[in-house]
């Protein structure tokens, strides 16, 4: 039988509505055009989206509602954003459903489903291009300097042949992140000197001043939601947050037509 963890929950008060409203009103500058994954609701979930909606406010819409294999909850989305509630809409759930036998977190799992673009879309002149082998397979990046969970993914993209790799630079963790990607982005081989830094720690020199995308890539970071580095799109326009192992990123790259 399946276990699942879930981090916090909350009655259905003022307090947390008020939250909601605030996080609603800042995310409509955020929203983009790009296609949302959705399905025909059931009556049950029809039900439980009449209950919850009028209860939110008259500016926050409900974008879906669908019911979860996780202890009978109902995900609601709105704006990107995730909560669960049960069968009778008498209760919000806020936090991460956590797999008790795998860890793995299904929520983060399902925004980024949500997320899925289409990767054409993307403004791959801004990104660094490095390309492995047949550079084939194709994946996008995005990373600031000072992640040490992007340089971990670069251990693993150490033993990864056959691929392309944009890496768009997002300037988003510290006081000196926005130094850092503009001295990789002016340097006469961006992508020597990015790898040099991502796997050998080798800081980049100081580089003249250029036009750089940075500005442009914390737009689009924003844009797509993101909610931090690294983030990965691959070819097929699906999205993680998610640290990959060599095995389960060969096997996606592998999936990949």
């Amino acid at each position: 039988m399946k276990r699942y963890f879930l981090s916090s929950a909350l009655f259905l008060n003022p307090m947390f509505l008020s939250t909601v409203r605030f996080i609603y009103r800042i995310g409509l500058g955020l929203l983009c055009n790009l296609p949302l994954l959705t399905h025909a609701e059931t009556s049950e979930e029809s039900r439980i989206k009449a209950a919850i909606e009028p209860r939110m406010g008259s500016n926050i819409k409900i974008d879906a509602v669908s019911k979860t294999p996780y202890a009978g909850l109902y995900e609601i989305q709105t704006n990107g954003e995730i909560f669960y509630t049960d069968e009778q809409a008498k209760y919000i759930f806020v936090g991460k459903i956590i797999d008790a036998q795998t860890y793995k977190d299904l929520t983060r799992s399902r925004v980024d489903q949500l997320e899925a673009i289409h990767f054409a879309d993307l403004p791959l002149n801004d990104a660094i291009k490095i390309i492995k082998g047949n550079g084939k397979r194709v994946m996008a990046t995005f990373e600031d300097p000072n992640c040490p969970y992007c340089k971990k993914m670069h251990q693993t993209l150490q033993h990864i042949d056959n691929v392309t790799i944009y890496t768009f630079l997002l300037p988003i963790l510290s006081d000196d992140s926005m130094v850092k990607s503009k001295n990789i982005w002016c340097a006469a081989d961006r992508g020597k000197v990015w790898q040099d830094w991502m796997d050998h720690d080798v800081p980049a020199p100081p580089a003249p001043d250029c036009k750089t995308p940075l500005e442009r890539n914390l737009a689009l970071g924003k844009k797509l939601r993101m909610a931090g580095t690294p983030t990965i799109y691959f070819s097929d326009g699906t999205r993680t947050g998610s640290e990959f192992d060599q095995h389960a990123l060969e096997q996606k790259l592998s999936s990949l037509k």
